[in-house]
């Protein structure tokens, strides 16, 4: 079994937020990829700390956080 997991940044227009635009480009990159062999797995959420940035002698620091990110799972049968 082989595996690919590709990050799920949707892009919507502030203005007109709307789940289904989100909805609309996870089925897009689902059909691109199933049109290329992959299957579907799931969305999966990862949680990452970002690092803390000193800044230049302690100026304009800024402190670590956690961030999460969405990544589709597809998998293919080799």
């Amino acid at each position: 079994m082989e595996y690919k997991v590709i990050p799920f940044v949707p892009s919507i227009n502030r203005n007109k937020e709307n789940s289904t635009e989100v909805a609309q480009q996870l089925e897009d990159m689902i059909k691109h990829h199933s049109n290329q062999g992959w299957l579907y797995v799931r969305l999966e959420s990862v949680e990452t700390f970002i690092q803390p940035d000193a800044g230049c002698f302690g100026l304009g620091a800024k402190p670590g956080y956690m961030a999460s990110r969405q990544m589709i799972v597809f998998s293919k049968q080799n």
